[in-house]
C-alpha cells in the first residue's frame, strides 16, 4: 500500500509539470505573436474619417444609437430647428409631414438657411457647409440665437449623414433654392428654381439610409404626432401643422392636426388630466424670467390623487429624458416652500416633508430657455449647468410662495395630501423594516400579550384592556383557548395630532402593531389580522370613552381597511349591578339603571346600587359573565357610516381645538346629565 502511494505522488507531480510547461510554450507563441503585431503596426493603420464619415461609421455617438429611439431622433433635431427659428421671433408655423415613402419632411417659415458662399470656402454655398461639415452653425456665439436647442453644430449635418437621401429647400427672398444629397454627400450643386411661393423658411425632407437603421426602419406616426404636439406646448407663439399620408393605426393619432396652445404648458396638463380627480382644482403654472442671463423658464403641475404621476422637462425645446440640473432646481423649490408654508401655519408635521412626498402624486412639465446650456452627450438627455438649478429654485420658490398664501383653501388640502404622502412612506419604510426582520428572526410578539391556544384566526378575538389592572381580570375571565388579552398602559398617543416617528416610537402603538400582524396605513391587510375580531374594551366612564375614542381614532387613521372589514368591535361592561334580594341585573349607565329601576325593580324601595370604579375592580366572574362571554355578552360593532369621516375625525382629534369648541357649541343643546 505503501508504494502504491508513492507512485501516485510521482505520477501526480509529473502531471503538474506538464500541464506547466504547455503554459509556458503558449505563452512564448503568443509573445511571439505579439511583437509581429508590433513590428507591422505603423502609420497606415492610421485612418483620418474626413467630412461626416465618422456619424456613418459610429452614429451611436451622435444619435444615441440604431433603434427606433436614435431614428426619431433625426427627426427631432429637424424640429429643433424650426423651433429655433420660433422662439427668436423669426417663425410661427411648422409643417411636419410623414409620407408614403418613409421619408418626413419639416418646413419653417423663419428665415432660411443662408445659401450665400461662406467666407472660409468660397466655393460651398453656407448651407451646403452647415449639412455636410460637423461642428458649423450660427449658435455657437452672437446674436443669431440667443437660446437655442443646438449647440455644437452636428444637429442636422448627423441627419444628413444617416439619410439615404435628403432634399432641401430654401425660400429667401421670394426665391426658391434646392439641393440634393445622398449618404451625407451632395449630389449636384445649389438650383435656383425661381420664384417661391415662400417669402422666407426652410424646408427639409429626408428618408433615413437603411444600411444604418436596417431595411425594416419605418417611422412610428403616433410618436412623431406626440412630438410636433409636445413641442406647440413649449413655446405658445407657434402653431404647428402634422400630416400623416400613411394610414395610422393607433385611435389617437389622426392623419391631420393642428397644435396651437395660447396657454403652454397648464394647457397640456389640463388637457392630459381632464379626467383625473385632483388634490386641488387649481393648478400652478406661470412663466419667469430669470434676474440674469437673459432666460426664462415656464412650469405647469397638478397633484391628483387617482392615475400614474408623469413628468417631462425641457431645456431650450430639447427634450431632458434623463432631467438634470432644472428638475433638481424645481423639486427643491416646491419640497422647500411648502415646509415654510406649512411651518407658517402651525403644522409642525411639515418639517419632515421630502421631494419624494410632493411629487409622488403629482403630473408636471418644466421648460427652461439658457443661452449657453451645458449638456451631458450628444443627444442632450441631460442638463448639467449648475446655474440652472439656482435660477430655477429662485424664480419658481418665489411664485409658489405666492401661490400658496393667495390661494389659502387650496394650500392646506395641498399641505394635508402631501403630508398624507409622507406618513404612507413613513408606514411603508417601517412596515419594510419590520418585514426584514421577521425574515431573519422570529417575530417576538409583546411580552405584556397573553396569546390564545389556537393557530387559526376563525373564531379568535383579541381584547385590547385598558391598563394592567383591568387585563390581568380579564386574563382571568377569558377562555385560553380562543381569546387573547394584550393591556395598554393609560390612554394612547392621538395619532391625528402626532408625527409619524412620534407614533411609531410610542411603545403601547408598537405593541398593538406587532400583536395584530396585519401591518398598517396602504400594508394594513385584513387576510394577515391573527384574530378574527379586535374588541376594544375599556371602563363605562368618561375616561374609558376617551381611550376608546383614542383607540378607534387609531384604527381609522392607520388600520383603516380592518373597521371596513367589520373587524372591530367595542366591548360593553357595566357601569352598575343592582340587587335585590337574589336577583342582580346590570346596568350600561345611569339610563339604562333608571330604566331597570322602573321596569324590573319596579315598586322595591331598597334596590342595592353598586358602582363599578373600574373594570379592574370587578371580579373575574362578573366580568366574564357581562363582557367576555359571547353567549351573554353585548359587543358593539364600529362601521363607517354614509357622513364625511375623515372631516369629522379631524374636527373631534385633531389638532384644531376651534372645531372641537363648534362641535360642543353645536351639540350642547342635547346634553341632558354630565358624568364629571
Amino acid at each position: 500500500m505503501l508504494f502504491v502511494g508513492c507512485e501516485n505522488v510521482f505520477y501526480s507531480h509529473c502531471l503538474h509539470l506538464q500541464v506547466l510547461l504547455s503554459i509556458m510554450r503558449a505563452m512564448k507563441d503568443l509573445f511571439s505573436t505579439v511583437k509581429a503585431i508590433d513590428e507591422t503596426y505603423s502609420a497606415k493603420d492610421i485612418e483620418v474619417l474626413e467630412g461626416l464619415e465618422p456619424v456613418r461609421r459610429r452614429p451611436g455617438m451622435y444619435i444615441g444609437g440604431t433603434d427606433e429611439r436614435g431614428l426619431h431622433h433625426l427627426v427631432a433635431e429637424d424640429i429643433d430647428n424650426a423651433m429655433d427659428e420660433a422662439v427668436m421671433g423669426y417663425a410661427d408655423l411648422i409643417e411636419v409631414t410623414l409620407h408614403k415613402d418613409r421619408s418626413v419632411s419639416v418646413r419653417d417659415n423663419g428665415r432660411g438657411i443662408p445659401i450665400d458662399p461662406h467666407p472660409k470656402f468660397p466655393n460651398k454655398s453656407a448651407l451646403e457647409v452647415i449639412l455636410t461639415t460637423l461642428h458649423s452653425g450660427a449658435k455657437f456665439g452672437g446674436k443669431s440665437y440667443l437660446t437655442s436647442g443646438g449647440l455644437h453644430g452636428v444637429g442636422i449635418s448627423v441627419v444628413n449623414a444617416l439619410a439615404s437621401r435628403l432634399v432641401v429647400e430654401i425660400s429667401r427672398n421670394k426665391e426658391l433654392w434646392a439641393q440634393e444629397y445622398a449618404e451625407g454627400l451632395p449630389k449636384a450643386g445649389l438650383v435656383n428654381k425661381g420664384s417661391s411661393p415662400h417669402k422666407s423658411g426652410s424646408y427639409i425632407r429626408f428618408i433615413p439610409d437603411p444600411k444604418i437603421f436596417g431595411d425594416n426602419a419605418h417611422f412610428n406616426p403616433s410618436l412623431l404626432y406626440k412630438m410636433a404636439r409636445s413641442k406647440a406646448y413649449l413655446f405658445k407663439g407657434v402653431t404647428i401643422y402634422w400630416c400623416s399620408e400613411e394610414e395610422t393605426s393607433e385611435g389617437d393619432t389622426p392623419r391631420e392636426a393642428t397644435f396651437h396652445f395660447p396657454g403652454g404648458l397648464s394647457d397640456y396638463l389640463k388637457e392630459v388630466l381632464s379626467d383625473v380627480p385632483l388634490v386641488t382644482p387649481l393648478y400652478f403654472s406661470g412663466e419667469s424670467q430669470f434676474s440674469e442671463g437673459g432666460g426664462r423658464v415656464e412650469w405647469a403641475m397638478a397633484w391628483h390623487m387617482e392615475g400614474e404621476a408623469f413628468s417631462s422637462s425641457y431645456c431650450n425645446t430639447v427634450r431632458t429624458l434623463e432631467g438634470g440640473s432644472h428638475e433638481n432646481g424645481f423639486r427643491q423649490a416646491i419640497v422647500k416652500r411648502l415646509r415654510a408654508y406649512g411651518e407658517l401655519i402651525g403644522t409642525k408635521k411639515a418639517s419632515g416633508i421630502t421631494p419624494e412626498d410632493c411629487f409622488n402624486k403629482a403630473s408636471w412639465v418644466l421648460s427652461v430657455f439658457l443661452s449657453n446650456p451645458q449638456f451631458q452627450g450628444q443627444t442632450k438627455e441631460r442638463l448639467i449647468s449648475q446655474e440652472a438649478a439656482r435660477l430655477v429654485e429662485s424664480s419658481i420658490g418665489d411664485y409658489f410662495d405666492h401661490w400658496l398664501t393667495a390661494n389659502s383653501e387650496a394650500a392646506q388640502a395641498l399641505l394635508e395630501y402631501v403630508i398624507e404622502q409622507m406618513e404612507e412612506r413613513i408606514r411603508r419604510k417601517h412596515h419594510n423594516e419590520i418585514t426584514r426582520a421577521s425574515a431573519t428572526r422570529k417575530l417576538r410578539l409583546p411580552g405584556k400579550l397573553a396569546d390564545c391556544s389556537m393557530d387559526s384566526a376563525e373564531g379568535t378575538e383579541i381584547f385590547l384592556v385598558e391598563g394592567d389592572s383591568a387585563g390581568g381580570s380579564a386574563k382571568q375571565a377569558r377562555d385560553r383557548k380562543s381569546q387573547a388579552i394584550l393591556p395598554l398602559r393609560g390612554k394612547i398617543l392621538n395619532v391625528a395630532s402626532a408625527t409619524l416617528d412620534k407614533m411609531n416610537a410610542n411603545q403601547e402603538i408598537a405593541n398593538m402593531i406587532l400583536a395584530l400582524g396585519c401591518g398598517m396605513g396602504k400594508n394594513c391587510d385584513p387576510k394577515k389580522l391573527r384574530y378574527e375580531r379586535v374588541i376594544i374594551m375599556t371602563d363605562a366612564d368618561v375616561d374609558g370613552a376617551h381611550i376608546a375614542s383614542l383607540l378607534i381614532t387609531f384604527f381609522f387613521q392607520q388600520m383603516r381597511p380592518l373597521v371596513e372589514a367589520g373587524r372591530l368591535y367595542l366591548a360593553r361592561p357595566p357601569l352598575y349591578r343592582l340587587t335585590y334580594g337574589g336577583k342582580s341585573i346590570y346596568a350600561h349607565d345611569d339610563a339604562h339603571r333608571e330604566k331597570l329601576l322602573e321596569t324590573e325593580f319596579k315598586g322595591v324601595k331598597k334596590v342595592d346600587v353598586n358602582r363599578f370604579k373600574g373594570l379592574g375592580e370587578m371580579p373575574a366572574a362578573q366580568l366574564k359573565e357581562t363582557t367576555m362571554d359571547p353567549k351573554k355578552r353585548t359587543l358593539l360593532r364600529i362601521f363607517l357610516d354614509d357622513r364625511d369621516v375623515v372631516t369629522f375625525v379631524d374636527d373631534l382629534m385633531g389638532r384644531s381645538p376651534e372645531k372641537r369648541f363648534a362641535f360642543i357649541q353645536e351639540n350642547a343643546q342635547f346634553v341632558r346629565d354630565l358624568d364629571v
